[in-house]
């Protein structure tokens, strides 16, 4: 898949000096810009033991000033290498029971940034653009992975969490839940009680975007000390998205490409 948009190019990683690309952008969003610890920062990237099995998915800047620059990424595992090789990256902190059934029909996205000078913009309406290219040829059905909130302290995105289990939970047979000694409840302030207006305004961009395809999030978030961020479940079950959601995301990816090639 391809789409040029004026000075952008969303398209697949074909070789390494793509992927290292990818890598050095996420060692700018991560590790220079979130203060998370990462593998490989010691080299200007941030990578992981999945990253070889995976695709991924990368916005070139083709005006950037030292040449095209990859500016935004999505990392892209299937159902199939995962089943072949690593496993899903999600599985270390979820019971994915839901999907074993369906690994075929799953992508697990993951590591998802833009960098700071293209947010606001155009840039991830276009990465969503070839999101959906790949979703629709590949017959995709479902789409998950973990989404980050910086820090290790639930308490002080309670408001948050208890915001996406009373309004955001998945149904039973979409519901991954959080595992092990790092897994910790989203329900932590009564459903009345929620202040939605903190809690909307503590959310990643990320995570709303998807909820606004009408995707769901699993149950428990899990605490990842190591990399020094709370980690969420979120699906979307394309079968599951209404026409006015599909619309809502096609004007979105149709203003972004006008805007961009104006």
């Amino acid at each position: 898949m391809r789409i040029e948009a004026g000075r952008y190019v969303v398209r697949l990683a074909a070789n390494s000096d793509d992927v290292q690309g990818a890598l050095r952008l996420r060692h700018r969003v991560f590790g220079a810009e979130m203060g998370v610890a990462s593998s490989g920062r010691e080299a200007g990237i941030e990578t992981d033991r999945f990253d070889s099995h995976c695709e991924h998915l990368i916005l070139e800047d083709r005006e950037a000033p030292d040449g095209p620059e990859v500016v935004g990424t999505y990392r892209i595992l299937s159902g199939a290498t995962a089943e072949s090789g690593p496993g899903f990256y999600s599985a270390g902190e979820f019971d994915l029971a839901p999907f074993e059934a369906s690994a075929n029909l799953c992508l697990e996205l993951g590591r998802t940034c833009v960098d700071r000078a293209h947010r606001g913009g155009s840039a991830t309406s276009l990465l969503w653009a070839g999101l959906g290219q790949l979703v629709f040829a590949r017959k995709i059905r479902f789409l998950f992975g973990c989404a980050s909130f910086p820090g290790t302290e639930p308490s002080a995105i309670a408001d948050t969490l208890s915001y996406l289990h009373c309004r955001h939970l998945a149904p039973e047979d979409l519901r991954a839940r959080a595992i092990g000694e790092h897994a910790v409840s989203m329900n932590m302030i009564p459903c009345a009680e929620v202040d939605q207006t903190e809690a909307i305004r503590a959310m990643p961009s990320l995570i709303k975007g998807y909820l606004r395809l009408g995707g769901f999030t699993g149950e428990g978030a899990y605490v990842d000390r190591a990399f020094g961020v709370i980690d969420v479940f979120l699906v979307v079950d394309v079968d599951r998205v209404s026409e006015s959601q599909r619309a809502f995301y096609r004007n979105r990816i149709d203003e972004a490409l006008a805007r961009v090639t104006s």
